[in-house]
């Protein structure tokens, strides 16, 4: 091998490698399956609130679900940042379901949760027109 090519080669896994380290990781995400028709719901807003130290909520993102019903990217996690506190997502279900000609009781959901440390939450919906669950996943 030629040392141009190795050096070539090295080059460009040093280059990989740094833009693989330099890629931003979120702790929080969200899913929303319909359970109705079994189908991710795609294009839901979904608002993320913290709850501040006068006990009110500060909306601090706002995102729609993707294809797969799914948003990937909430709360940027960084060496220097803690993001522990109480947050709330509020999903916008009430467009989903007009959008579908599908009568609804939920204009909307709200899940109120904690952030007590630095690992990973994820809070999926499984939902229905007349009704949803949620929990931790991971």
């Amino acid at each position: 091998m030629s040392k141009n090519l190795i050096l070539t080669a090295l080059l460009t896994l040093l280059m990989a490698t740094a833009s693989i380290a330099q890629e931003t990781v979120y702790q929080l995400s969200s899913h929303i399956l319909d359970i109705k028709t079994g189908q991710p719901a795609t294009g839901v807003k979904i608002t993320l609130s913290r709850l501040d130290d006068n006990r009110s909520w500060q909306t601090i993102d706002e995102r729609a679900t993707d294809a797969n019903g799914r948003v990937k990217e909430f709360l940027a996690k960084s060496p220097d940042t803690d993001n522990r506190g109480i947050y709330k997502l509020t999903y916008l279900v009430g467009p989903y379901f007009k959008a579908q000609a599908q009568n609804s009781f939920y204009p909307f959901i709200e899940v109120v949760f904690e952030i007590k440390d630095d690992s990973h939450y994820h809070v999926p919906i499984t939902l229905s027109p007349y009704g949803y669950s949620t929990y931790r996943g991971n």
